[in-house]
């Protein structure tokens, strides 16, 4: 062995065991600086993966109900929202990076952001479409606190929103549910879905790589032995046999573009945002988790609102929905549509959660001196 393999510094062995042992070499009391001597925290808590699953595992009400009360402080203005960035690769259209920042009032307390990155080839690699990093901040100093693996989190946040809109949009004696787009997204909406609705019985699933659709069968019912399992040799099957279905695609553009492909009175959870052409959404209840945000990007809400030249085809949010003061209307078997953009305080408002339980258990790695320690006030007056 090599002097300098055996003097590896001592911080990097810490990270290679995630740990949660402290970090040492603590930066001197004093200065040399005049002025007053300001001493701050200088940790930060990295939570993994693993341990985030963990964490959340048979969480699924909880986060429901986070997801609940953050609408609703977000409805009250208890949040700043600001649009999410988009980084686009001119090579590489369909492949984009998003920065979801955010601050949630009220009971939460907290802020941070999520950057989370969609390269849908990734799916023919071998690996996961989506990939994601959370970091909550402190509102006493604004230091982040914590990193978070975020595709987890996020893809159980947008599970939970789903799950949340069909306890209010949908006909609760509902036994079948349909999945357009056998991935992680709709994997983890059937499991939310199925802790509001045990009475499912039967899933239909589509996707239009048929070995997806097998590989997404195979696991959900390793997890729910009870519920039957129909693999659609088209998504027509799925929209002629289930009246809640749930979309989960890599669309870019619409590939549906007639409402008369559904059947009366379907409830549709349009998750991917870009499935649905700008017909059927001006015919439908339209409900959204903020009307601003989800009027941009090339969304199918954005496409009919360029179309028509207003927004008043929008029924109202999910939230106004929750409260009672915005009613459906459910006449000639009109169709409802929940099209949800994806709010970043649904992200911190989970992320906290998991950075509190992490904190009661002593999970994840504490890093020590990951910032500068004792600075000088007159220097940074």
């Amino acid at each position: 062995m090599s002097a300098r393999e055996s003097n590896m510094p001592k911080r990097l062995e810490a990270w290679t065991n995630r740990s949660r042992d402290k970090i040492s070499a603590p930066h001197p009391a004093q200065t040399s600086f005049p002025g007053e001597l300001i001493v701050r925290d200088d940790r930060i808590v990295i939570l993994a993966a693993p341990e985030i699953d963990d964490l959340l595992c048979g969480k699924e009400k909880d986060i429901i109900e986070i997801t609940r009360r953050a609408y609703l402080a977000h409805a009250d203005g208890l949040s700043s929202l600001p649009h999410s960035t988009f980084l686009r690769f001119p090579e590489a259209e369909k492949n984009r990076i998003i920065a979801l920042s955010a601050y949630l009032g009220g009971e939460f307390e907290l802020a941070g952001i999520k950057w989370i990155s969609s390269f849908p080839e990734n799916i023919q690699r071998g690996r996961d479409r989506a990939s994601a990093v959370i970091v909550l901040n402190s509102l006493d100093h604004g230091r982040p606190e914590a990193i978070l693996e975020g595709s987890l989190i996020s893809a159980k946040r947008t599970a939970a929103s789903a799950a949340l809109a069909t306890q209010h949009l949908a006909d609760l004696e509902t036994t079948e549910l349909g999945l357009i787009g056998c991935g992680v997204i709709n994997s983890e909406i059937l499991r939310f879905i199925h802790v509001l609705r045990p009475q499912l019985e039967k899933i239909f699933l589509f996707d239009l790589d048929p070995r997806r659709s097998r590989e997404c069968a195979n696991r959900c019912q390793e997890h729910f032995p009870a519920l039957t399992f129909e693999i659609a040799r088209d998504m027509e099957t799925v929209f002629k046999n289930c009246r809640l279905i749930s979309f989960a695609t890599t669309a870019a553009t619409p590939h549906l573009m007639h409402d008369s492909v559904f059947s009366p009175g379907t409830v549709i959870l349009h998750i991917s945002l870009r499935d649905l052409g700008p017909e059927i959404i001006l015919k439908a209840n339209n409900i959204v988790d903020d009307i601003d945000h989800v009027c941009r990007a090339q969304t199918s809400i954005h496409l009919a609102e360029q179309q028509v030249q207003h927004r008043e085809f929008i029924t109202g949010t999910i939230a106004q929905v929750i409260s009672g003061s915005v009613k459906l209307q459910s006449g000639g078997g009109r169709k409802t549509i929940f099209s949800p953009f994806g709010l970043g305080i649904l992200d911190l408002a989970v992320a906290a959660y998991v950075h509190k339980q992490a904190n009661g258990r002593s999970v994840g790695t504490e890093i020590s001196n990951f910032f500068p320690g004792s600075v000088n006030s007159a220097a940074y007056a």
